[in-house]
């Protein structure tokens, strides 16, 4: 929780607008909405299954309760939307993004959290008895997540991978800041997560009158034809 929310509060910096809305609880409601640069942020969540989602349920709770796939908001009117991990346990993840696609704004901005289908820890998962994350049935890959942003016009603009820990039950330390910059460099797909970051983008059409060619007047009165031939006379010197 601390690694995502340094890496939240890095891809919200520079974003501006009036609302920011997260959805899915995902730790306490401030983890990241603190981070926001927006007038406004709230937080919708759909049901406390999830495991860190029930565990601080009990100190903080989110703005609202709905549906993340109906969402009760009017079209065009979010700046940023922030999705930390609502892909990774929902059965509806198509339905969610064409909903966040229909509130952002014309250059909204996108923030997602998701766990790696191919790290270590997506690795982990093929083990009977050992799913990490916990609970965590629907997986979207990142180049799959890549594909379905590209059908809904969403321009992506950067992917962050993040948390280089073994997948061990014992090892409570965190990662330090030298080790995570390694793994970045040197093993980027071995990372637990990713946040990949977008930004909708549509284009005005303004409708343009066709100009219709006006038909040439015959103006009279200004010459007058003439029979005449011009003789030409050449010099012989010349």
């Amino acid at each position: 929780m601390q690694q995502e929310s340094r890496v939240v509060e890095e891809a919200l910096d520079g974003i501006f607008g009036e609302y920011c809305l997260q959805l899915g609880l995902w730790g306490e409601a401030n983890t990241f909405l603190r981070h926001a640069r927006t007038q406004r942020s709230s937080l919708i969540d759909e049901a406390m299954f999830r495991p860190v989602a029930a565990a601080a349920a009990a100190t903080a709770g989110p703005s609202a309760i709905g549906q993340l796939h109906r969402l009760p908001i009017a079209s065009d009117s979010i700046d940023c939307v922030l999705l930390p991990h609502v892909l990774d346990y929902s059965d509806r993840p198509h339905a969610i993004l064409r909903e966040v696609d229909r509130v952002l704004t014309s250059h909204g901005h996108l923030i997602i959290l998701g766990f790696k289908t191919g790290g270590l820890w997506g690795v982990r998962r093929l083990i009977p008895g050992a799913g990490l994350p916990p609970d965590a049935n629907n997986l979207v890959a990142e180049r799959r997540l890549r594909d379905w942003l590209k059908l809904l016009d969403l321009r992506i603009h950067g992917v962050t991978r993040y948390f280089f820990r073994w997948p061990l039950p014992g090892v409570r330390r965190a990662s330090s800041p030298k080790w995570e910059q390694r793994g970045q460099r040197w093993w980027p797909e071995l990372a637990a997560c990713y946040m990949l970051t977008a930004q909708k983008r549509v284009s005005t059409l303004t409708p343009v009158r066709p100009l219709w060619r006006r038909q040439p007047k015959v103006v009279t009165g200004l010459a007058e034809t003439t029979n005449r031939v011009a003789r030409i006379r050449f010099d012989p010197k010349s």
